[in-house]
């Protein structure tokens, strides 16, 4: 089964850039979606971006322009480049395998990775 890893989160200063990771293990990234998700406190966990098995990518308008979604097929390994980090930003991040249509941002369950702190803070 699909094991997700997330990892490169941190302690960033408005403006600055993180490159976030999700490291797949048990299976190829060949057959699924991914999709980074992001939970604030006291806020539902929202769609960020996601890449589809076909490499069709989305990005929810808040991160568009600023937010890069992408694969490294031999790492078997999805990334979020996220640049020009905003205070908004604030979240804990996550990644999950997607199922069907990728914008529709629905998860396979339990394929949820541990997630990682990103805080945009002056």
């Amino acid at each position: 089964q699909l094991h997700l890893v997330e990892s490169g989160g941190g302690l960033v200063q408005p403006g600055e850039s993180l490159r976030l990771s999700c490291a797949a293990s048990g299976d190829t990234l060949e057959r699924y979606g991914i999709g980074w998700f992001r939970q604030a406190p006291g806020k539902e966990r929202e769609g960020v971006s996601c890449i589809s098995s076909g490499g069709t990518t989305d990005y929810k308008a808040s991160v568009l322009g600023r937010f890069t979604i992408s694969r490294d097929m031999p790492k078997n390994t999805v990334y979020l480049q996220m640049n020009n980090l905003k205070p908004e930003d604030t979240a804990v991040y996550y990644c999950a395998a997607v199922v069907r249509y990728c914008p529709a941002y629905v998860t396979i369950p339990d394929s949820w990775g541990q997630g990682t702190q990103v805080t945009v803070s002056s």
